[in-house]
């Protein structure tokens, strides 16, 4: 059982979060990936920065969508803490449902074409590629990602 709540990006425990997603990105990617997440950009209307946590209040993981357009919004900053299980899965279908119910019919997203983990995780869940958008449309190494909402 987790507990999926909106929290500020600049909560302590966001923090920490993102920065073990940082590192992870750098050991997989040789880029931590923050130069692509403005937190402003979750913390508007219709955008969205959550945080998971175990019955005991600890944080396991963390996500957040921004708006692209009216009808399209970005995953960032995905991350569940290495080990455990289920967590990153609970996370993006928490993602989805809030994304919906603010009005979007689409999920995009970035990432590294070297990250399969990232890529395998995503298939599973239905994304599919879709041509780079945005800062990511000359951009080799990324692939981007979308879903239907439903």
């Amino acid at each position: 059982m987790y507990i999926i709540s909106a929290e500020d990006p600049a909560c302590p425990d966001a923090i920490t979060l993102m920065a073990a997603l940082s590192v992870r990105l750098s050991q997989i990617t040789g880029d931590p990936g923050t130069s692509s997440f403005d937190a402003d950009d979750v913390r508007g209307a219709r955008a969205l920065f959550v945080v998971a946590r175990d019955a005991a209040g600890k944080p396991l993981g963390c996500a957040a969508f921004r708006p692209m357009t009216q009808q399209s919004a970005e995953l960032k900053r995905m991350y569940a803490v290495p080990g455990t299980l289920g967590v990153g899965s609970a996370i993006l279908a928490h993602i989805e449902q809030q994304a919906l119910v603010l009005g979007y019919a689409e999920l995009c997203l970035s990432t590294r074409r070297i990250n399969q983990h990232a890529l395998d995780f995503y298939a599973k869940h239905g994304y599919t590629a879709i041509p780079n958008f945005g800062k990511y449309a000359d951009n080799r190494a990324s692939v981007c990602l979308s879903k239907r909402l439903a």
